[in-house]
């Protein structure tokens, strides 16, 4: 069965606190991303950790900047944590390194193709074949390099699970409940969908933070991956 994490993506910690305590009775994970975590540190991160965090960060840096900003964070004990798959074998493997160096070290996902990414937008960085070539490509470095998951959209996701099996903890964002808008992402999925693709945690964000009813809405969502 897939879980749920809720992404509260905001800078404000006292709206940030209260979508946790809203969706906290549904969700398994709360995601807190740049937006936040630059806004309100350290401090602010403690202050949400009513379940356990997913801090997506998704660092790319030189391998020594990197390994050091993971060493940085170890402290939170995220249960998750992001990096750019694109940053190269080097950088993945500092970051395994880094991440190892506690007991209970957080899921290393690295980051594929961003899912406000398509076919053109791709083309236009200088990446040819399009999202499903260049997610493969980087899934395969990043595992080989010692990532626990993958971020991908869940389109690619069943491709993933025929290239390199059960081993990758698949995260699905890009979740859009059937009838909501798009907002900035260009390849969604419903909440069913993904876990069909084979998603083990689906991310929602402003589906559920954005309307009245944040609980109502992540209990709707947890109800149908159940």
């Amino acid at each position: 069965m897939a879980g749920l994490i809720v992404a509260l993506d905001t800078a404000d910690a006292d709206q940030a606190a209260a979508w946790a305590a809203a969706v906290a009775p549904y969700c398994g994970i709360l995601k807190l991303g740049l937006q936040f975590v630059l806004a309100q540190g350290p401090a602010g991160v403690r202050s949400v950790q009513s379940r356990p965090v997913f801090l997506d960060l998704k660092l790319h840096d030189i391998p020594n900047t990197v390994a050091g900003a993971i060493r940085a964070v170890l402290p939170l004990r995220p249960a998750m944590l992001t990096v750019h798959a694109g940053g190269g074998g080097a950088m993945l493997a500092a970051a395994r390194s880094a991440a190892d160096t506690v007991d209970q070290p957080p899921m290393l996902l690295a980051v594929t193709v961003l899912t406000s990414l398509d076919s053109s937008a791709l083309h236009a960085t200088g990446v040819a074949g399009g999202p499903r070539q260049q997610v493969l490509r980087l899934a395969r470095l990043a595992m080989e390099a010692g990532a626990d998951g993958l971020v991908c959209s869940a389109q690619e996701a069943p491709m993933l699970r025929d290239a390199l099996g059960s081993r990758p903890t698949l995260v699905v964002p890009g979740i859009r409940p059937a009838g909501a808008g798009l907002d900035d992402q260009a390849r969604t999925v419903t909440p069913q969908e993904a876990v069909n693709a084979g998603a083990d945690w689906i991310v929602v964000g402003r589906p559920i933070t954005g309307g009245a009813d944040p609980a109502a809405a992540a209990a709707a969502i947890a109800s149908e991956i159940a």
